[in-house]
């Protein structure tokens, strides 16, 4: 029966889903005890089933319980271990707050943090506690936490308009939604009253406030609800996952994606939090966008920084938000939307300021009518404007907020247009008598285009008036006077008046536009600039240079890039020389920040929820293999690193630093590489001649001293002894020359393996009897199966393997030692050991004594020059084996080499074929 294909799951999606569990799987679990407000028993819940899970024998630690004086919770913490909380004096007073760091070096498998959305006291390493608690995640500890339906931020403005209470203490939506388990704690409103009554909630005198303000049932009833309902949307987000991951049946849907926008005007908070728990019911993507148009680049610093605070909160509750220039709001609304294919347009309710302006939501309607628009209503209790320290502009602020491009002061800007107006009139009265009254209009026209172009809209309006009236004053019968007596001068006044100030308003908009576009061919040229520079650089001092210089010149801020060392630790940069004022101030830079940024590969410092109070921003230099160093930066003002475009454009250039920088370390690994293999080829080449040189006149004196100890008549005995002693090192110097021209035989690729089907117990006994004169006294054990298969190799190398190790085994063992030479099948190779009970080998060099040149013992008397392992280490591998050293099961010193064992030929069984010729005969 053929399978549907629309039934079968998409492989993208399904290799997706087990790579995210993998990542999963490193990560601790969260689990959240939900309910509607204080009292339902959250708390007492997570204690319960944490106690159950110590008695299961699991690692339980309290990190953070607050009971309240309930006896019944404060009972459920006997025989759980406790974390000593941390003290922090703050205004003269000790606060108790979350040890993180201890509960970090303790590692239990299971922590518990009440209340996940409360603010931690300033000098915290986070702000909030649900940061703490996703460190906490991202070190592999489980975490049970308890959340209040009234601290989601998205629920924040339903909560403080049911109960009139308004809850500072809030959590993005992203946080409860990305917990692994969420258990709903829900009672009654009748019990939970009864419960507050009985004083099992708070303390009588707080209960009896309680139950007048916030614990009415009406709004208990209403608490419960938004609680469940919230609590409904997460569990038909799992049932979905389950069923797509089940392939129960296949679900065609289209993602209802939604844009929000935002205005200068107050409720932007109110927008993001509908449109958060709109996108989460619909389980839909969400962007917002904010247009500036020339008018809104004019308002006031606390309004733009308002405004950026809530593009912030916005991602924060997991939207992807954009600063967008235009002049026609809605036109660059309909625009964004229909390139980012959203159906649906979330607005504010606007306010009409003039009868003769349609609302953007109608003209929205009119451009994109198959687009969904959604209109949010006001709050009803909206929070007081926060007083918002203004900082400095930063690098994107294009308004003539104190000075423009000439460098004027707004009162300075205004005098000279309306000095250049009266200017005009002075120069085009000589032109009276020759020149049409038409024609001198042109020339107040004319001035008031060139003051728009150069000083923008507020001063070509004042050009405009002083125009006008200079006209009337000095032109226009009777002169000198603002009478006019022909009433068609009116018209001219007026049409002068409404062409000068469209004429400025064009102007300026078309001034504004250039601005914008010289900004942003600014940015794009100086990431080509970053870019060109960073690809001739071919080292890390280079890198370093161009990366502070252009940060500092792009963003007006002062930086400085901090690398680490082998360990991975950052190491500070050495004082920079120049201009101090682009030079960050090492000595207020956190490098405990710094550090923990670089380990976790996450910003922090000012603009992020780690330590926003510092004044540095700490942004890594991830690069795709690794994290290669770090960038501090010391902004002028704290307002630039909000602005979306900015951070995106930093973020650029961390990266195209980040792969420069792991770009010349591959090259330096490369060179180093290629250092290495020449020394190589010319010390094997070296080693081949002098051992082809020296090997002649070696065989020569080696003759001569057997000839000489075997000289008839015999020597004395003091010249024998010397004979034999001339025999022995000239036989030792052999060998060693036979190392040297063998190693380099092989490096070079020159040694072919005659290969045979063969057994190990002929090379071994062979072996031992070429090593009988260096082993002595020794007592060799040989622990060889007879049921051992035959294996495929050159019995000459291996022969080869096996001296070296008898001799290197003998070298550095006692006279009255004892050396093992054991084999043993495991899976597809055969492992072939040697080890004895001598002194061992040295702790943590086991693998370098296998390269070429090295010995045990760097000063001994022992002879060698270290070419026998390194020999051993060739020839294995060239049998397609490995080798290693390590510690025998006697103390002393082990090597294990494998050999494959492949599928040796079949044999002939004579044993049977003589039983057959017995019985034919």
């Amino acid at each position: 029966m053929p399978v549907d294909s629309d039934q079968r799951p998409d492989p993208d999606a399904l290799l997706a889903k087990v790579q995210a569990q993998e990542r999963q799987a490193a990560r601790g679990k969260l689990r959240i005890y939900f309910g509607a407000s204080a009292g339902v028993g959250k708390t007492y819940a997570m204690l319960s089933a944490s106690r159950k899970l110590q008695s299961d024998g699991q690692d339980v630690l309290v990190g953070v319980v607050e009971t309240h004086g309930r006896t019944e919770t404060a009972s459920q913490l006997d025989g759980l271990r406790l974390l000593p909380p941390k003290l922090i004096e703050y205004r003269g007073k000790t606060i108790t707050e979350f040890d993180i760091d201890k509960a970090l070096g303790l590692h239990p498998a299971l922590i518990l943090m009440d209340e996940l959305a409360h603010s931690n006291a300033p000098g915290s390493r986070h702000p909030k506690r649900w940061q703490d608690v996703h460190e906490l995640l991202d070190a592999g500890i489980d975490v049970f936490t308890t959340v209040n339906v009234q601290h989601l931020e998205s629920l924040n403005d339903a909560v403080g308009g049911i109960t009139g209470v308004r809850v500072s203490e809030t959590l993005p939506d992203t946080v409860f939604d990305a917990a692994d388990e969420v258990v709903l704690v829900d009672i009654p409103a009748d019990e939970l009253l009864a419960r507050l009554k009985a004083g099992k909630v708070y303390q009588l005198q707080q209960a009896e406030r309680a139950s007048r303000n916030f614990f009415r049932k009406g709004n208990l009833i209403a608490l419960r609800e938004l609680a469940l309902r919230r609590t409904a949307d997460r569990v038909e987000n799992d049932v979905q996952a389950y069923r797509i991951e089940k392939s129960i049946s296949a679900v065609w849907k289209t993602d209802a994606a939604l844009l929000a926008c935002l205005g200068p005007r107050a409720g932007n908070e109110h927008v993001i939090r509908s449109t958060a728990r709109l996108a989460s019911q619909l389980n839909a993507e969400w962007h917002v966008i904010y247009v500036e148009t020339p008018q809104l680049q004019r308002l006031s610093s606390d309004r733009r920084e308002r405004i950026l605070k809530t593009l912030k909160m916005a991602r924060d509750l997991g939207a992807t938000t954009a600063v967008l220039s235009g002049n026609d709001i809605a036109r660059s609304v309909v625009d964004y939307a229909r390139s980012q294919n959203f159906s649906k347009i979330i607005l504010g309710r606007g306010h009409t300021t003039w009868p003769w302006r349609a609302p953007h939501l109608n003209r929205i309607a009119n451009m994109a009518p198959d687009v969904d628009l959604i209109e949010i209503g006001d709050a009803g209790t909206e929070p007081a404007t926060e007083e918002i320290v203004s900082s400095q502009s930063g690098p994107d602020q294009f308004e003539d907020s104190e000075f423009d491009a000439n460098g004027l002061s707004p009162h300075w800007r205004y005098l000279w247009a309306a000095g250049a107006s009266l200017l005009t009139a002075l120069l085009a009265t000589p032109l009276l008598p020759y020149f049409d009254l038409a024609n001198i209009v042109m020339l107040f026209l004319l001035t008031i285009v060139l003051v728009a172009i150069r000083m923008g809209r507020g001063p070509s309006v004042v050009a405009t008036v002083v125009g006008v009236a200079a006209f009337d004053f000095f032109f226009v019968p009777p002169r000198f006077s603002f009478a006019v007596s022909d009433l068609q001068y009116l018209v001219t006044f007026a049409v002068l008046l409404v062409v000068g100030l469209i004429t400025g308003h064009l102007t300026s908009d078309l001034r504004y536009q250039a601005r914008v576009a010289l900004h942003r061919e600014s940015r794009s040229r100086a990431l080509y600039e970053f870019a060109r520079e960073l690809s001739g650089a071919l080292q890390t001092e280079q890198i370093f240079e161009t990366t502070r210089t252009f940060i500092q010149r792009t963003f007006r801020a002062k930086a400085t890039l901090i690398l680490p060392d082998d360990a991975g630790r950052l190491q500070p940069p050495a004082p920079q020389a120049g201009d101090n004022s682009r030079v960050a101030n090492m000595s207020v830079l956190d490098m405990g920040i710094a550090q923990w940024s670089f380990d976790r590969a996450t910003p922090a410092g000012i603009g992020t929820d780690t330590l926003p109070a510092s004044s540095f921003f700490y942004l890594p230099l991830v690069a795709p293999m690794r994290t290669r160093g770090l960038l501090a930066i010391q902004p002028e003002g704290r307002r630039w690193i909000l602005i979306p475009e900015q951070r995106q454009q930093l973020d650029t250039f961390a990266a195209l630093a980040a792969i420069a920088l792991e770009r010349v370390h591959y090259i330096e690994v490369a060179q180093n590489a290629l250092v290495h293999m020449e020394s190589e080829r010319l010390r094997n080449s070296l080693l081949a001649t002098l051992s082809h040189d020296l090997r002649t006149p070696l065989t020569s004196l080696r003759g001569l001293a057997e000839s000489l100890t075997m000289a008839k008549p015999p020597l004395a005995a003091p010249q024998q002894i010397l004979a034999e002693a001339l025999r022995d090192e000239t036989i030792r110097m052999s060998a060693l020359v036979t190392n040297l021209l063998d190693m380099a035989r092989i490096q070079n690729g020159d040694v072919h393996l005659n290969l045979q089907w063969q057994t190990l117990e002929e090379v071994v006994g062979s072996a031992l009897r070429i090593c009988q004169p260096h082993l002595g006294t020794r007592r060799i054990e040989t622990r060889l199966p007879r049921e051992l298969p035959l294996i495929r190799f050159d019995a000459m190398l291996i022969e080869r393997v096996l001296c070296n190790l008898l001799e290197n085994a003998a070298k550095y063992t006692p006279a009255d030692s004892h050396i093992v030479i054991s084999a043993e099948v495991s899976g597809q190779f055969m492992n072939v050991s040697v080890f004895d009970n001598g002194p061992g080998l040295p702790s943590g060099r086991e693998e370098s004594l296998f390269e070429k040149f090295t010995r045990g013992d760097r000063e001994s008397a022992t002879t060698g020059v270290g070419l026998g392992l390194a020999i051993c280490r060739a020839i294995i591998e060239a049998h397609s084996g490995m080798i290693r050293a390590g510690k025998s099961p006697e103390g002393g010193a082990a090597f294990v080499f494998t050999l494959p064992l492949g599928t040796p030929p079949v044999t002939p069984d004579f044993d049977a074929g003589e039983a057959i010729l017995e019985h034919h005969d």
